[in-house]
């Protein structure tokens, strides 16, 4: 999946009323091959910004999280790739870019919505000039951003394989 279609299928699903943070999942893992629906579940917890708080955008922990399930552990066992700080790094740079005009990072700045006030939350649904527009932007740039890098990656991962 290309990172343009990665844009485009996780704009889709979040336009199909899937939380930010699944949305990017989703598609993160189908860059990467796995399929693991209980992450994807998982992740809901963050639609909203953590729990509906309006803290941290979802799609952001979504981000991070595909490149935590690239590089990090699973047991006491593993090692964690040093190169997942790095690549986490990115994302949120990238992310606090992509999300300046909003006013920062976090689900409150971007939607504007308190999750917990039901006409609120109706009207980000049902009102085509509500700040869902932001969402939606945010989503799949933050999608195609991901992709950009899960490629990054692996072009390095490649070039360290042909190096040994």
């Amino acid at each position: 999946m290309r990172p343009d279609e990665m844009q485009e299928k996780a704009v889709d699903l979040f336009l199909k009323r899937m939380h930010c943070s699944q949305a990017i999942v989703l598609v993160g893992q189908e860059k990467l091959g796995v399929a693991a629906p209980s992450v994807i579940k998982a992740m809901g917890a963050f639609g909203g910004g953590i729990g509906g708080t309006g803290y941290i955008c979802g799609a952001l922990v979504g981000a991070a999280g595909v490149i935590g399930s690239l590089y990090s552990r699973s047991s006491l066992e593993e090692k964690e790739n040093p190169r997942m700080w790095a690549a986490t790094k990115k994302v949120v740079k990238n992310f606090e870019e992509l999300s300046a005009p909003y006013g920062g990072v976090n689900c409150a700045q971007i939607a504007q919505v308190d999750w917990m006030e039901r006409d609120q939350v109706k009207d980000f649904y049902t009102n085509p000039d509500s700040r869902r527009q932001h969402c939606i932007r945010v989503v799949g740039e933050t999608a195609r951003a991901l992709g950009e890098l899960l490629e990054q990656e692996a072009a390095k991962m490649a070039e360290k394989n042909e190096a040994k």
